[in-house]
């Protein structure tokens, strides 16, 4: 064997020191390296997955249409049945611990069923908001959409919340919650429901998440 300029390293010995290279970069490179994506669903009883087993739910049924996509991801149910945009501002600090790479938020159910003032609903999704841009944690913000029984006043106000803090916290926006089960009529559409008429059942959440679940996806491989 031959010496490589004065060295001492032969020829074979530098193939041996390559494949060792090629090894460790292979164990470094960012395709075999990447962990997958931690997304903390922040809600209400929608989030929660209220009157349904748990493999059901809408976090659970995300998961599995995520997997199904071959996207990498660990969904962490935040959702909190009754809870208000309020109660949203008030846990997301420490809701976001430091595995937390993104976020969904989907709140404002029930600030609509207690008519709570829309000014006071947008302070605090833009309070979730700061938290969520001083964390450095991308978001996708999920609509609710007013109805039109406490004027038309209030349902622009309240509908204007989600676009305008969208845009000016730079959050990806998706579809309105309930816009997978289609536009027909309320009473064709109760077929998707509990019989409380609020709750999706499981066949409306899978629904749901077929339609929320490309704008989850958008915002994983953001956060990669």
């Amino acid at each position: 064997m031959r010496l490589i300029e004065k060295g001492f390293l032969t020829y074979g010995a530098l193939r041996g020191m390559g494949k060792v290279l090629a090894v460790m970069g292979a164990l470094v490179s960012p395709a075999s390296a990447a962990e997958p994506v931690t997304v903390l669903a922040l809600g209400d009883s929608l989030t929660q997955g209220y009157g349904l087993p748990e493999e059901d739910g809408f976090v659970a049924q995300m998961r599995n249409w995520l997997q199904d996509q071959g996207v990498e991801a660990e969904l962490i149910n935040a959702g909190v049945s009754g809870d208000t945009t309020a109660g949203g501002a008030a846990r997301v600090e420490w809701s976001l611990t430091p595995e937390v790479d993104a976020m969904i938020v989907t709140l404002g159910g029930n600030d609509l069923l207690r008519g709570i003032d829309p000014t006071v609903s947008r302070r605090n999704i833009e309070t979730i908001l700061e938290v969520a841009e001083a964390r450095g944690v991308e978001v996708l913000l999920v609509p609710m959409k007013a109805p039109g029984n406490y004027g038309a006043a209030y349902k622009a106000d309240f509908d204007a919340i989600y676009p305008d803090l969208s845009e000016a916290y730079d959050a990806n926006l998706a579809p309105e919650f309930f816009a997978g089960l289609g536009e027909g009529a309320p009473a064709a559409l109760q077929r998707y429901f509990q019989p409380d008429g609020i709750h999706p059942n499981a066949e409306g959440v899978r629904r749901i998440v077929e339609a929320l679940g490309p704008h989850l996806a958008d915002l994983i491989a953001s956060t990669q």
